[in-house]
This record gives structure tokens, sequence and C-alpha cells, in this order.
């Protein structure tokens, strides 16, 4: 046996057993902590059982406690402080200076490090052996155990991860399971990117796996064309389709479990030249976490949104193309609204996450439960709140508009490029005016744009002559003079893109009584937004512009999603 393999021998035998199977009792500790009261923690205990789902899920979502509280509990439990890796994000430099093997056996990372003094972060600070091993590692330093959260430590595991096509070789050459573990490493890298849809796109002798993240489509890797048949068919059975049909649109739905995690997916399989085309939608869990403010909605717009929530009944759209938010933005909403004494119904396609004390309808065209027979039904059964995916066609509409006037308060999206689009659009659709006159209280038109990253972003003097040359028109939405503006350097934070997530601008037109009157007279989308636009409504570009100047997107990615009017608006030159 050779000098170094005696070495590696030695030191795999004095790695840690890993993470301890006796974990806290997560209720019992927040309780004893007073972080959750016993009344709030028996609920949660009895959601958690009947939907199946993590009891950390419920607590977040319900708002009995924050990420941070929980790892600070944690931390107090174990006795360590406590690494709050959201704040503070190792780089990939600092996270390989521990071994892979040593890493993920004992799930630790490197927090911070100093002249005299190495802090690590764990999921379980309680492994014996743990300090030791790490000083070997780190001579002549003292170690310190620190606690994190398991999604946390996970998601900086990333940094072990070689390209998904290097890793997609070694699969095909050495497994037998080809296509269960080409799917594993695809969503386990969707998810650890932040990915919203994974797309297979076949093409004449190989498969293009691309993401799209931050709104925005990047390759991962490539897959031979020979290997695609199978991973197909995996994922049809998975999503419950039929893998002997070949030429026809199929839509389905995955269930993904990971590490006790639990991820919804919507499939979407259409046939194209070169075979067939898989698109995946990863729905937003995060969403449950979500604040009206967290969305991007500035606090004028959020007073707006919810006087319009509050009343008895009316209509309120979101309106803006597919992945703009909409979902996100009534969600949010409904979490504001919901309470005990309300009740309040959905009908959607699909239901993306479950709501504590929200009856949820997922539309089935197999067994013809459509929007609007959905809506029919769920109009009977006395809601306050009817939540409608989306007002697609004359009979949705129709339904959505009655159900509004006779006592309900209705929420819905809509396709349409802006907000005094919608109006034409819904009277087109042979919705009788003076019933929308009659329900309409706000419209509500959105766009994500790319949030600068807050670990690299710096800021920089714009001439303002220079900007007019890209900006002709948006004179009246531009500060005099020298602006100073933002932009991210790029860094391990944000993949080196300088962006780290997303947030939406809007365009909010509230339905005062002139406006409710112009309905009447069937008026075009121009005429809508002039008379908004005249009390106070801002479009799309001006409140991008707002978050360009507090430095939270650039100039250059407004412009991706959001142009500036051809001529400047009443309100814009009143201020």
């Amino acid at each position: 046996m050779s000098a170094q393999t005696k070495t590696q021998k030695k030191q795999n035998s004095s790695l840690p057993t890993g993470p301890t199977k006796n974990k806290p009792d997560l209720s019992r500790l927040l309780v004893e902590a007073n972080y959750v009261s016993p009344v709030d923690m028996t609920q949660a205990l009895d959601y958690a059982k009947k939907n199946n789902s993590p009891l950390k899920d419920y607590l977040i979502s319900a708002g009995l406690i924050s990420d941070d509280l929980l790892g600070q509990a944690l931390a107090e439990y174990y006795k360590v402080p406590y690494a709050d890796l959201n704040t503070y994000l190792p780089s990939r430099e600092q996270v390989l200076k521990i071994p892979e093997e040593l890493a993920k056996k004992c799930r630790v990372i490197l927090f911070s490090e100093d002249k005299n003094l190495i802090t690590v972060a764990t999921d379980d600070p309680s492994q014996a052996g743990l300090a030791a091993v790490l000083g070997e590692i780190f001579r002549n330093k003292k170690v310190q155990i620190s606690y994190s959260l398991p999604e946390d430590i996970q998601a900086n595991f990333v940094h072990y991860r070689k390209n998904l096509e290097t890793r997609f070789i070694k699969i095909i050459q050495k497994s037998t399971r080809i296509a269960p573990e080409i799917i594993d490493e695809i969503f386990d890298d969707a998810l650890i990117n932040h990915a919203s849809d994974v797309h297979f796109e076949p093409q004449e002798k190989e498969v293009v796996i691309r993401f799209r993240v931050d709104g925005l489509m990047n390759e991962v890797g490539r897959i031979p064309k020979d290997n695609y048949q199978n991973i197909l068919n995996l994922i049809k059975v998975k999503s419950r389709l039929r893998i002997d049909e070949h030429f026809s649109a199929q839509d389905g739905a995955i269930r993904y479990l990971k590490e006790g995690r639990t991820v919804d997916m919507r499939v979407s399989i259409t046939p194209v030249v070169d075979g067939e085309k898989a698109v995946i939608r990863i729905l937003s869990q995060y969403v449950r976490n979500y604040s009206l403010s967290d969305i991007g909605l500035s606090v004028g717009d959020q007073d707006r949104f919810l006087k319009a929530g509050k009343k008895p009944f009316g209509m309120i759209i979101v309106a803006g193309p597919t992945g703009s938010g909409k979902t996100t933005t009534l969600y949010t909403l409904l979490k504001v609204l919901n309470h005990p004494e309300i009740n309040v119904t959905t009908i959607e396609d699909p239901v993306e996450f479950k709501i504590q004390g929200i009856n949820q309808i997922q539309v089935n065209s197999q067994t013809n439960l459509t929007f609007a027979k959905g809506l029919r039904s769920i109009v009977r059964q006395d809601p306050d709140i009817i939540l409608v995916g989306e007002i697609r066609d004359h009979e949705t509409a129709e339904i959505s508009v009655n159900a509004a006037l006779t006592g309900h308060l209705l929420l819905s999206t809509f396709h349409a490029n802006d907000a005094a689009t919608v109006t034409p659009r819904l009277l087109d659709m042979g919705v009788e005016p003076f019933l929308l006159s009659s329900t309409l209280e706000l419209v509500v038109a959105q766009r994500l744009v790319r949030v600068i990253c807050e670990k690299c972003r710096y800021s920089y003097q714009e001439i303002r002559v220079q900007t007019k040359n890209i900006l002709p028109t948006a004179d009246d939405f531009l500060p005099k003079g020298v602006m100073t503006l933002y932009r991210g350097k790029g860094c391990d934070n944000c993949n080196h893109t300088g962006f780290k997530g997303r947030t939406a601008i809007f365009e909010m037109i509230y339905f005062s009584k002139e406006l409710k009157d112009l309905i009447l007279k069937n008026p075009s989308a121009q005429e809508i937004w002039q008379l908004a636009s005249s009390q106070g409504s801002r479009s799309l570009f001006e409140d991008g512009i707002d978050k360009v100047k507090t430095g939270v997107t650039t100039l250059e990615e407004l412009l991706r999603v959001a142009m500036p009017p051809v001529r400047a608006n009443t309100y814009a030159k009143t201020k």
C-alpha cells in the first residue's frame, strides 16, 4: 500500500460520523423558547399532518416565525452562534477550502476566516469530533462551530458541482440508470440556480438543456439524442402522460421530492420538427413568504391596492404577459385579505401552492371543469372573495363581472400589455359597459425586472446628454444634469451577472367616478390612460425609473421590459 493511500485512509477514518439522527423537536423547542404560542403551534401541527407538509413551511407562510428567527432559535438550542448565510455569503474560494467529502458528510461550510479564527456553519453542531478534524485542516487556528439552516448549507454546496455537461458525460459512461440520474442532476441544478423554467429542446443530433433564470434563458448543457427518448418517457411517466403519444401536445404535473423538500412542477410537451420539446415550469414556493413591499409595490401603490382589496365587492385585475408575476401579486394580496371570518375560494390552472384557510379548485379539462363552470359553482357556495386564475373568454368574463356585481370581491389575471388596454379588451369580449363600469375597481399592469446584486452593487455618474441619446423621449422622467446610477460588478453571489433575483414594476389605474363614467362611452385605451394619468396613475416606465434611481435595477434592464411614453403625461409634468 502506497504512503499516499495510507494517508488518505487515515484521513477518511478520522472523519466525524456525520449529522446525528436525533434532531431537536422543533415544535417543542419553539414553544418553550416563546417563539411560537402553544395555540399557534397546535394549529400548525394539525395543518402539517393533514397536508403532509413540513411544519417549518407552515410556520413561515403563516408569518408565525421568520427564517432568521428559526435559525437563531435552533442556534440557541445547540448553544452556538447563528451564521446567517443569506446576509453573509461565503465565496467559492472559501467554500472549497473544506474538502468536498468532509463538507457533504458533515454538512459544514466555511463561514468566515481571519488570522487566528475559523468559523464554520453546519446544520448539526452536535457532531462529535468535527472541530478536531477541521483543526487538522486549518492548523494553528481556533475553530468556532456555528449553526445555519439546512437549506442555506445545501445552497452553498453548489460550489463543489461540476458543470452539467461534464456530469452528463460521466453518467452516460458509467451509469445503468441514465435517465433518472440525468433528470435528478437537471432538477437539482434548476433549484439551486432558482430557475423558473427548464427547457429540453431537441435538435438534429442532440438535445439542448436551457434554464430561465431571472427572466433570461441560458444554456446549461447538451445530451445525445439517443438518450433523450428514455429521459422524455420518464418525464411523461412522472407527469402521468401518455408515453405512446408523440404528435399531440400534452400537459401534466410532477411533484419532485428531494431531501425533505417538495417542489411542484408543471410539464408541457409539444411536438417540434426534431422531436418533442418539454418545458417544465417550477412553481413558486417562495411566494408564501412575500409581502406587498417585497413584490415591489411602492407605499402609495400598496395603499391603493389594499383600499380596493378591502371593498366588499368589485373587480381587481392584474394584467401582463405570461411569466410577469401576475399570480404572485394576487397571492400576496390574498395573504393580507385572508382571515378566518372570510370565505375565500379560488379556481386556478394550476394551483401553485396551498394556502391555509382558502378553498382552492384545480381546473381539469378531462372532467370538463373549466374556469367558467367552476366559477358558476363557486358563486353558489357563498364566497366573500373569489380568485379566477385567468379571464380567457367571453363566458368567464361575463360570469366574473356578474359575480363582482352581486356582492363578491373578484380577483383575476388578464393578458394585456398595459393597464389601460384591459377595459377595451373586456368590452370587446362582450361585457356590457354599464356592468363593467359598476364593478371595475382597480387594474394593475406589471413586468419583472432583474435586481442588482447587493453584494457587488456600485454607483457611477452618468451625464444627462449621454443618456438622452438612448432615451430621446425620457426628458420628463430623468433628473437634470449628472445622474447617479447603479450596476453590479458581478460576483459569486450573482454568478457574475451583476443581478440577483427579480422585482416588479407596476402601472396602476384606480377607477374613480370619472373613469367609471368614461367606460360607459366605450373608450379607447388612449382615452382611459389620458384621464388616469391626469389623476395620478404612473406608467410602468415611471415606476421603473424610481427603482433605477434608488439602485434596485439598472436603466438598461428597465429598457429591456418597458419604454417611456412618447409624450410625458400630465402627472409627470407636475412633479
